[in-house]
């Protein structure tokens, strides 16, 4: 499949969304129009932004790492010198310790701001880094120590559209890293202070991003588990228990950081299409979950790369494909959208809030599985509670 033809593959997989606040790919010039119409057209209220809880009994705990690889040039803009990362660590901490989190930096607001929200919708950068995560800096860490979940977000979606599951899982007894692929995306600001934009959008993600994400994510793990480790708390982090999930091409990425780094042990992908060659005979028996809009993630359905990739290897591999829900469903995205006020996506019936509880569930419950050895119920079949979610079987 050609670069041409597999970003069209991405781009179809989010024409249920509503604009591009919403998207890990650029919608199509009509529906953005269209959107930002709609979004003119009615008197923008006043935005208070709000995550969901978190569910665990921990609180959650967040720092920000700025990470610098020396032994690697950036793949998007050599000229930047050595490729920087950052990284929101979110852990396990005591209640009622530290201060509130901002959800962003300004700078990454800004970029947000003016990239993925349409316009006339009132929100400003400052309404972004005031919403409210449940996560706190200068939190106490919990005692003990905690299986490390990597996070890799959609395309052109900065790291924190997935803090809704990274504070959840931290609540529940899981040290999560946030990982903001530079040049990809709205904006990460950088350790001077600097928030570059998306060097990739106007062009697409090209054939190598998979295979860029899955040396992030190895450059990261080296820097938190190594002997001399980046960030103060590494010690909450037990080195044999690792996991990885991402959204859209974050979830294809996440396969591609299995098949090239054995510490993996469990993957999930939420809602991404699978980019060819798929290495699943590197997978060695390994854990991976398909969480999906039914639209285009059931079996038979318009993503033929689920299907094969399902089939290309052996080892435990649920495959849950949720009825009306859309491609933002398993981020903030929806839910930041709906508190903006904007409507849901046509064939939408699953509400923005019930798409996290449900993502927060069935991933929790895959990690607690496979990293944590405690069986899970609710992998084994449906579940009367959660009618939406259809196990699959091809």
């Amino acid at each position: 499949m050609t670069r041409t033809r597999r970003i069209a593959a991405v781009a179809a997989l989010v024409l249920a969304l509503p604009l591009p606040l919403a998207g890990a790919a650029m919608a199509s010039p009509s529906q953005s129009a269209t959107a930002a119409v709609a979004a003119v057209s009615s008197t923008p209220a006043a935005f208070h932004g709000e995550l969901p809880r978190p569910t665990g009994p921990y609180a959650a705990g967040e720092e920000v790492l700025h990470l610098t690889d020396q032994d690697r040039t950036d793949p998007w803009v050599p000229s930047a010198g050595p490729r920087q990362l950052v990284v929101s660590m979110v852990y396990p901490a005591r209640r009622d310790t530290g201060e509130p989190a901002p959800y962003m930096s300004l700078g990454e607001a800004q970029g947000f701001v003016a990239t993925r929200v349409p316009p006339g919708t009132g929100v400003q950068p400052q309404d972004l880094v005031d919403t409210k995560t449940h996560a706190y800096t200068d939190a106490k860490a919990a005692g003990g120590k905690f299986p490390l979940v990597v996070l890799s977000p959609g395309f052109e979606n900065p790291r924190t559209t997935l803090t809704g599951l990274a504070t959840d899982l931290a609540s529940h007894g899981y040290v999560v890293a946030l990982v903001g692929h530079t040049h990809e995306d709205s904006g990460e600001t950088l350790a001077d202070g600097s928030t570059p934009g998306c060097a990739l959008c106007a062009s697409g993600a090209p054939d190598s991003l998979p295979d860029s994400r899955a040396k992030d994510v190895s450059f990261v793990l080296d820097r938190l588990t190594g002997h001399q480790p980046a960030w103060r708390l590494a010690h909450l982090i037990d080195r044999d228990r690792i996991g990885m999930a991402g959204h859209s091409i974050g979830g294809a990425s996440t396969l591609t950081a299995m098949a090239e780094d054995q510490r993996i042990l469990a993957g999930v992908n939420m809602d991404g299409t699978f980019w060819p060659p798929i290495p699943t005979d590197k997978l060695n028996g390994r854990s991976f979950l398909l969480l999906g809009k039914q639209g285009n993630h059931a079996a038979g359905g318009g993503d033929e790369s689920w299907g094969q990739t399902w089939a290309g290897w052996d080892g435990y591999k649920p495959w849950l494909a949720v009825a009306g829900a859309n491609h933002a469903s398993f981020t903030d995205v929806a839910v930041l959208a709906a508190e903006i006020g904007l409507p849901l996506p046509p064939g939408t019936t699953t509400s923005p809030a019930r798409g996290m509880q449900l993502t927060r569930e069935y991933v929790g419950a895959f990690f607690d599985q496979t990293l944590k050895g405690i069986h899970q119920p609710l992998l084994d079949g449906p579940s009367a509670a959660n009618p939406e979610v259809l196990f699959q079987h091809p």
